[in-house]
């Protein structure tokens, strides 16, 4: 049992013989309201995208290439078209970046692309499809002579916009996109990184320690580097001088580009209030080829076994009020008599010598 769990267990007990105990209570959480049926849009068009090459689809999950700067390639993005009227697809490529959740994500219609999203060239914008059938559209993608070397990521799209009109009758323009993501790694020095920008922990305290309160652990994880990272984090909480209280299982870190970043949040239960609490954020990096040194960063927060105090000064306080009584009376008691003592009287009979 731990020395913390087993003190907190004796000063409940001499707290109870010290103190009156009140009542106790119970908290409970109100259900969550219920959410209503979901009210379905209007269907959406039906296509498909894929990377293909002139007779076809190739089995590639993505668009994935290894170039020296200054290369040039011709590759096919095949569109399926699921409907049953003739579409008219918008291609073009565009960049990559994490969000905040850590998810892959394409740059907004409106917005141009900067890097191998403006690589990529189509012979035309316009391309239409008839029902049920594919075209393999071919783009040429032309690395620039000064690209950065490292990963580049991106997507090859395929785009349909329509005129719609909402419940209030107004005219909107909606654009559905979907895309096969590029992967790009150009020839140079490639130096993967991965930082834990910042670390902060909180604790809440229970008022009885002995079955530990939780701790909130939250870090931030950016790639500093120039190629993509993955990898795994866990959070080990330690109490004074190393004490290991507790720590938590590896969590899988999503896929981060080149200058993503992500925000992790654990919460660690049992935690024993042990004074002060040490988080410790271990992480182990790792890119498409192989294994990164691993990442280590700490913070720290009070922890104070407010019972446990509670019950000492308690304790000070009943033995300090006992002490005093005792010494009031040992002074106020007055003095102690002494029994006179007698000796035996030597001498010869008879008187005077």
């Amino acid at each position: 049992m731990p020395l913390v769990t087993l003190l907190s267990r004796i000063c409940v007990t001499l707290v109870a013989a010290l103190l009156a105990a009140g009542p106790a209570s119970a908290a409970v959480a109100a259900p969550a309201p219920a959410s209503g049926p979901a009210t379905p849009g209007p269907a959406a068009t039906r296509w498909a995208v894929q990377p293909s090459g002139p007779d076809g689809p190739t089995g590639r999950n993505y668009f994935i290439y290894d170039l020296a700067p200054g290369a040039t390639l011709t590759d096919h993005l095949g569109v399926t078209n699921l409907s049953d009227r003739p579409l008219t697809f918008q291609v073009y490529g565009t960049d990559a970046y994490t969000t905040a959740d850590g998810a892959f994500a394409l740059l907004p219609a409106d917005r141009a692309a900067t890097d191998v999203g403006s690589w990529i060239r189509f012979d035309r914008r316009a391309w239409t499809v008839a029902p049920g059938r594919r075209a393999d559209i071919p783009f040429r993608l032309s690395v620039p002579a000064n690209a950065t070397p490292g990963d580049h990521a991106g997507g090859v799209i395929a785009a349909i916009a329509q005129a719609r009109t909402t419940a209030d009758g107004q005219q909107v323009r909606v654009d559905q996109r979907l895309a096969a993501r590029v992967y790009l790694r150009v020839n140079g020095d490639v130096r993967p990184a991965v930082a834990v920008e910042s670390v902060s922990v909180s604790y809440d305290n229970p008022i009885n320690p002995a079955g530990g309160g939780d701790a909130v652990v939250t870090y931030r994880v950016r790639n500093t580097g120039n190629v993509r990272v993955a990898g795994t984090g866990a959070v080990a909480v330690e109490g004074p001088f190393g004490w290991r209280l507790a720590r938590t299982a590896p969590v899988d870190l999503p896929e981060l580009l080149p200058g993503g970043a992500f925000t992790v949040t654990e919460r660690v239960t049992g935690v024993p209030p042990a004074l002060l609490l040490t988080a410790e954020i271990d992480l182990a990096p790792t890119t498409v080829d192989t294994a990164l040194p691993p990442v280590r960063r700490a913070a720290s927060t009070w922890a104070p076994p407010w019972l446990l105090l509670a019950a000492l000064a308690v304790l000070a306080g009943w033995l300090t009020v006992r002490l005093r009584r005792r010494a009031r009376a040992a002074r106020t008691a007055g003095p102690v008599a002494v029994p006179p003592t007698t000796r035996p009287v030597t001498g010869t009979a008879g008187g005077a010598p």
